[in-house]
């Protein structure tokens, strides 16, 4: 029996933060396999990741049955996979009764549907060896309801309800699944939603944060037991504001 080789599977990995995971996890594991719509970002990935880590890159729109079945074959040839990040996702911004319904429920199958069918693929060959992470990227937005943005942080928030379920029915299993919910992140993220009317300069300098930063936070997490990883102070502040306003909502 060959001996096993760490794996991770990282979506959205041409930019932000799907780039950086696949940099960071570089020092953790023996294999990336990379999964983006966009091929030769990949490419200039593997280029810089030659030498630290054995890189495989997958071009596949994730957005489509074929894309999904591609990654699903990924999971199996070259897994089991020891830490699925499923980062791929985008946002709209907008009034949702005078956005495109294309758009809406292209960004609830990619955020929630592929999410769950990758999860799904995964969780057994984890359970096999005995432990995995899974990664579950979020937002800050699933905690706080925001004008034009009602899709998005809806399709975030099952993503927080279903880490949390799923993490207590996989206790005891050495399989940890996070929700990670950054804020606003200096990304590519912002650029349609910038075109759509999103004003970058009416958020606070000090709201931002960088691709590297949240990902640091991400992973130091890992182990702690904790589902809900807000990274920044100020986030996290914010977060809790969503929450009281919500529970308030129910007197």
């Amino acid at each position: 029996m060959s001996e096993h080789k760490v794996t991770a599977l990282v979506t959205g990995a041409s930019a932000g933060l799907g780039l950086e995971f696949c940099r960071q996890l570089a020092a953790r594991c023996d294999v990336i396999v990379a999964v983006a719509r966009r091929k030769e970002r990949l490419v200039a990935l593997a280029q810089e990741l030659d030498g630290s880590v054995e890189m495989h890159c997958l071009q596949a729109d994730l957005g489509t049955i074929e894309g999904v079945a591609r990654t699903l074959e990924a999971i199996r040839q070259q897994g089991p996979v020891d830490y699925l990040v499923n980062n791929a996702g985008f946002g709209t911004f907008g009034n949702f009764d005078a956005s495109s319904i294309e758009s809406q429920r292209a960004m609830v199958n990619l955020h929630i549907d592929t999410t769950i069918t990758l999860c799904r693929a995964a969780i057994p060959f984890m359970r096999e060896r005995g432990g995995g992470t899974i990664i579950n990227v979020s937002s800050l937005g699933a905690f706080v309801p925001g004008k034009g943005m009602a899709v998005y942080g809806a399709s975030k928030a099952f993503l927080n309800y279903y880490s949390l379920a799923l993490q207590d029915e996989l206790a005891g299993s050495g399989i940890a699944v996070q929700a990670l919910c950054p804020g606003f992140t200096r990304t590519e993220f912002h650029d349609q939603m910038a075109e759509d009317g999103f004003d970058r300069e009416r958020i606070p300098a000090r709201m931002w944060m960088t691709a590297q930063a949240v990902v640091e936070v991400s992973l130091a997490a890992l182990g702690s037991g904790q589902v809900l990883v807000v990274p920044g102070e100020d986030n996290r502040a914010m977060a809790r504001f969503g929450l009281q306003q919500q529970s308030d909502s129910l007197q």
